[in-house]
């Protein structure tokens, strides 16, 4: 099964721990290896046949927007629309809702600007797209192991049952898998949400519960940009994986 067409990038955040990194630019223009983390996701996103790709905006949004305009003026897919928080910032489910309108009908990729990756297997997002079920999952979360990824938590988020179904830690205990900033939904979940910021952890919590919740663990290396000291153990590893490649 092919992958959704269109994605949500989340892209509105103040990237307060990257500073000084975003003491001029929001987190999304940060580089790694000489590329912003946007176009790190994007790229990503438009190999797996994405064609457009709305992107909220709040932190230095002039300037992330010029970047978006030359990428759509260089004629890049995906295709970039513009989610305008620049009143206040709406986290991750008041972002997702308040672009319902830009998303079209169907499921949608959601995707976080600061993780990138280094596949050793079948790319991350067609896996995504294969387990895709939407009779059986609201969200398919894309999960990586914690021993093989780096700067997420090292006590993990979730544990994947034999169906494929998520079932979040519980208090005090430690998950296997980490959610690496990549997930397909239904975005209709967010419709009933309130007005204003507001979060999807709960929201998939909740879902979890009735085994609507999903997630794929593909093969590769999972990085964090979270900090300045993340981008940099971040391109030692790219640069660690070119080496080897040449």
């Amino acid at each position: 099964m092919s992958g959704p067409k269109v994605a949500m990038v989340l892209a509105a955040g103040l990237g307060t721990r990257m500073r000084p990194l975003t003491n001029d630019r929001p987190k999304a223009l940060v580089e790694v290896q000489g590329k912003a983390l946007i176009d790190h996701m994007l790229d990503r996103l438009a190999a797996a046949g994405v064609e457009t790709a709305v992107v909220n905006v709040h932190y230095f949004a002039d300037r992330l927007e010029a970047h978006l305009d030359a990428r759509n003026a260089n004629g890049l897919l995906p295709r970039i629309v513009i989610s305008d928080e620049r009143p206040q910032p709406l986290e991750t489910g008041g972002g997702l809702k308040h672009a319902l309108p830009l998303l079209g009908e169907g499921p949608v990729w959601v995707a976080n600007i600061d993780s990138v990756w280094i596949e050793t297997g079948v790319p991350a997002l067609e896996a995504m797209a294969a387990a895709w079920d939407p009779a059986r999952m609201d969200v398919l979360l894309m999960l990586a192991p914690t021993a093989t990824s780096l700067g997420f938590h090292d006590s993990g988020d979730v544990f994947l049952e034999d169906d494929g179904a998520i079932r979040f830690k519980a208090a005090g205990e430690n998950g296997p898998l980490v959610y690496v900033g990549v997930h397909i939904c239904n975005p209709t979940i967010v419709k009933d949400g309130p007005e204003g910021p507001f979060s999807l952890t709960p929201l998939w919590k909740r879902l979890a519960a009735d085994h609507r919740v999903h997630g794929v663990a593909p093969d590769g290396l999972w990085m964090h940009v979270g900090d300045p000291d993340a981008k940099l153990a971040a391109e030692a590893r790219l640069a660690q994986e070119s080496l080897g490649e040449g």
